[in-house]
């Protein structure tokens, strides 16, 4: 229950697009709320993206107009589409689920109980 398991990470170049996917065998992940993390060396974990199940995605600053979060309750999967990535995007990516929304505390780490292991993403320019 709750396992996740993340995949597409690898060296995009600065430019270029990346598309994460996470997976998850838990059949009530439809009622999660899922997100997006990454971690830089040296830095804070922060959030990427989230979506709750039939809501608006959210997005942080840094990304917006450039990433895609995209949650398949059929197949259990969460994606993560992003566009011109930029040097500061590199990082471990990590998917989270919760078992709530948490409105405007969304980008809080301590709103999701499951985490995957994290994909590594480095960015050349």
């Amino acid at each position: 229950q709750g396992q996740l398991v993340e995949s597409g990470g690898g060296s995009v170049q600065a430019g270029g697009s990346l598309r994460l996917s996470c997976k998850t065998s838990d059949a009530n992940a439809r009622y999660y709320s899922m997100a997006w993390f990454r971690q830089a060396p040296g830095k804070e974990r922060e959030a990427v993206a989230a979506i709750k199940r039939g809501g608006t995605p959210r997005y942080a600053d840094s990304v917006t107009g450039r990433a895609t979060i995209y949650k398949d309750d059929r197949e259990n999967t969460l994606d993560l589409q992003m566009n011109n990535v930029q040097p500061e995007d590199a990082g471990m990516y990590y998917c989270a689920a919760g078992l709530s929304w948490a409105g405007p505390d969304w980008g809080r780490v301590g709103e999701y109980m499951y985490w995957g292991q994290g994909t590594q993403v480095t960015v050349s320019s």
